[in-house]
């Protein structure tokens, strides 16, 4: 019996030694909580434990962020003054999301009106015609707008879906490769764009090479290029080409999914110093599952090439019609993707119905946590329909609007990106940490001002409380069921 007391006593003085860690805490959840500050903490039986360990430190965060379309700045001119100025403003600004990685296309995409190049004119070898004339009307407003707005400032990562059809062997928007007495003229074409955008006050970050080199099935603009064809592009013609003309511009090779086929690009890309000279990095798409973000891979490229950057350039909910108002099918497992219908049947168990929220939210600290340090959802703004989009490709995007009646409707998956983008800040470090529930998932970084940002996401229906500790210091949170949360701790 004294042992007992005296084991009470000891383990009441352990508490009692332990300081009060002092944290902010923010939670969406499907319960109703968008962004919502937590200010009441809730003890439990047997609590989570959750130990950061900042000393241990892992990849530098570029940024998180989303993609100007077409089909998205063609909405943004539809809507008022008030409710465009809403819109960036809950992307940009200081109380939004603050994005700080962006990515937009060159030349048309799916998500475009139309197919349209900068460069219509056959055989103008030198680009005498090069014009970016089309992106006038909607792009370049509403990336100014959206740099006037944003205070810490963007990246963007430009791609192009295809070279104008003809400089192709197919002499068609979609399919097909580059012929290769255009390599020159190709090569130029980025160094072109990057003038152009330039005397617009836009400066361009980076280039993927292409988006989706192993093609759509050639369903919308497409282009495709070997592991080893790219390498070799960007090696002799891209890269040199950049460089004559005095472009201080990041090249991300490959620009898919992230599968088996990751590794094969990875080996072309950075087989040796010749090879991956011009390559900064791998850029990954998350289309190859709905719940799988293939880790083994992710640890692959990283291996291969520790100090370049890995960008998840592209994401979203695809081949899907939004639902308008209805934040509870946003959380539930009813949403399918491309693969539910289409995928070979040796692959269909990569794509089950899923829930929109946790899928994004698993993605990006499933990604987090193996080296990726940039994470691009797609389309910014789309309407009802998934639009607009000329091949009739329709998806989801984190801000829905009605042009029509003027009504924006921001989606769970707006609140679920915004505890990334808003709390985790260009030039953080991840930073280490012990998790005794593998089915709470946690990442954690320190950022640029000394304070630590910790994500946990909560899968299961029912609430959770975990001990959260850091250097003597810890705090009981509860996380409600199907809920994400950001927890700040401040630098002090």
């Amino acid at each position: 019996m004294k042992t007992f007391i005296y084991g009470i006593i000891s383990l009441m003085m352990l508490n009692c030694s332990q300081k009060q860690l002092a944290v902010e805490v923010y939670e969406t959840s499907a319960n109703g909580n968008k962004l919502t500050s937590i200010k009441e903490f809730v003890s439990g039986d047997n609590p989570v434990k959750i130990k950061l360990i900042p000393e241990e430190k892992f990849q530098t965060i570029t940024g998180f962020g989303g993609s100007f379309t077409e089909a998205s700045a063609s909405l943004l001119n539809q809507l008022s003054k008030e409710n465009r100025e809403k819109v960036l403003q809950a992307y940009f600004g200081e109380k939004g999301a603050k994005y700080s990685l962006t990515r937009t296309h060159m030349n048309s995409c799916d998500f475009s009106l139309s197919n349209y190049s900068y460069a219509p004119v056959e055989g103008d070898l030198e680009l005498i015609s090069f014009s970016i004339e089309e992106d006038r009307d909607d792009l370049i407003p509403m990336i100014k707008e959206a740099m006037a707005i944003s205070k810490e400032g963007f990246k963007i990562l430009a791609s192009p879906w295809t070279a104008p059809p003809w400089m192709k062997d197919n002499n068609d928007w979609k399919g097909g490769k580059l012929l290769p007495e255009y390599n020159n003229t190709w090569a130029l074409f980025y160094s072109k764009y990057i003038d152009a955008y330039k005397a617009e006050g836009i400066d361009i970050w980076g280039f993927t090479v292409v988006n989706e080199p192993l093609g759509n099935n050639n369903n919308w603009e497409s282009m495709h290029y070997s592991p080893e064809e790219m390498t070799a592009f960007v090696k002799d013609f891209l890269g040199p080409k950049l460089k004559a003309d005095g472009h201080n511009v990041k090249i991300l090779g490959y620009d898919q999914n992230r599968g088996e086929e990751l590794k094969e690009w990875a080996d072309a890309m950075f087989k040796d110093e010749a090879s991956s000279k011009y390559f900064d990095g791998t850029a990954i798409h998350w289309y190859g599952s709905t719940y799988d973000y293939f880790p083994e891979s992710l640890q692959y490229v990283h291996n291969k090439a520790p100090n370049r950057y890995l960008i998840q350039s592209e994401a979203c909910g695809d081949s899907e019609v939004p639902k308008w108002q209805d934040d509870e099918w946003y959380w539930s497992k009813e949403a399918t993707d491309w693969g539910w219908d289409w995928a070979p049947e040796d692959q269909k168990y990569l794509h089950p119905k899923y829930s929109p929220v946790n899928r994004y939210a698993r993605d990006i600290i499933g990604c987090l946590n193996n080296w990726v340090d940039g994470w691009i959802d797609w389309n910014m703004v789309l309407d009802k329909q998934g639009g607009p989009n000329w091949f009739k490709n329709w998806c989801l995007a984190p801000v829905i609007v009605d042009p029509a009646t003027d009504q924006v409707y921001f989606t769970p998956i707006y609140y679920t990106l915004s505890h990334f983008s808003k709390y985790i800040r260009p030039g953080a470090v991840r930073i280490g940490f012990e998790n005794s529930d593998d089915d709470l998932m946690v990442t954690a970084v320190k950022n640029p001002d000394g304070s630590i940002a910790v994500v946990v996401f909560n899968q299961e229906s029912k609430a959770k409380n975990f001990n959260l500790s850091l250097s003597g210091s810890a705090i009981e949170i509860q996380i409600s069921g199907q809920s994400i949360q950001t927890i700040i701790i401040p630098n002090t």
